[in-house]
């Protein structure tokens, strides 16, 4: 039974350092840029599109 125990404390270990390097990793590969002239409730992401007219189930409006 103390074999057990200490395959799974070692597993434990393992995984945390495991999750620690990725976090790591994860935060030096990341450039956050801030933008100075954007408005105010904007989050920089893609343009806003007009709602689709049409009702649940009905086919897509074709493009013109």
């Amino acid at each position: 039974m103390d074999y057990n125990r200490t395959a799974v404390i070692w597993f434990g270990v393992a995984v945390a350092i495991v999750i620690t390097l990725a976090y790591i990793t994860t935060l030096n590969s990341t450039h956050i840029r801030t933008v100075q002239n954007t408005p105010a409730g904007t989050v920089g992401l893609a343009r806003p599109h007009p709602p689709i007219d049409r009702a649940p189930g009905q086919e897509l409006p074709a493009r013109q």
